[in-house]
């Protein structure tokens, strides 16, 4: 039996996502989301408070990297979250991860985390769902050891993390279950 929880953002997985962006005087701040993901080939869109730093950033830089959380950085993500550079001025710092500057956007990227889009801001303001950042994606970074034989990234090798906010948990990812648009494939002919 189906029982009514009312209305709340009960998805699972949700991504952990890293957007890092320059503020004054090439002072690199970092932010843990998971209200954002791909809403396009080439487009990305997160939501998040007009109130934080990093929105502040991406209105004077145009441009954000984006990074994707591995089990090995857990605690330095969950930092990402939990501290404002707002009123933290060594936030990243204390983290003790390196930043490098992007060679196609203004913007940082962390050379730990193993996948990293790189992003322009198109467009940003108040939406009905919130305060909404569309970013386009000019670059995408990978740690060679996250990388298939065919180049492309490997969800095993890459070893991210998803968040629950159902429980307000972390989850190991990466056991393949099955094939897109083959598991399905049997019941087409039916």
């Amino acid at each position: 039996m189906l029982k009514d929880l009312g209305v709340k953002p009960y998805v699972f997985p949700m991504p952990v996502l890293l957007i890092a962006t320059y503020g004054d005087e090439e002072k690199v701040d970092v932010m843990n989301m998971a209200w954002g993901g791909i809403c396009a080939e080439n487009m990305v869109a997160l939501n998040i408070s007009e109130d934080h730093k990093t929105t502040e950033n991406l209105r004077k830089r145009g441009a954000f990297t984006l990074s994707i959380a591995d089990i090995p950085h857990i605690a330095e993500a969950d930092f990402f979250g939990i501290a404002t550079g707002n009123k933290m001025e060594d936030k990243f710092e204390r983290t003790g991860l390196t930043a490098v500057k992007s060679r196609k956007v203004d913007a940082p990227v962390i050379e730990e985390f193993p996948l990293t889009l790189e992003c322009k801001v198109v467009q940003m303001g108040e939406e009905k769902s919130g305060y909404r950042v569309l970013g386009e994606i000019v670059g995408v970074l990978a740690d060679e050891k996250v990388l298939n034989e065919k180049g492309k990234p490997d969800p095993k090798k890459l070893n991210a993390f998803v968040f629950d906010q159902m429980q307000n948990g972390y989850y190991a990812i990466g056991e393949k279950v099955g094939q897109a648009w083959q598991s399905g494939a049997p019941l087409m002919k039916k």
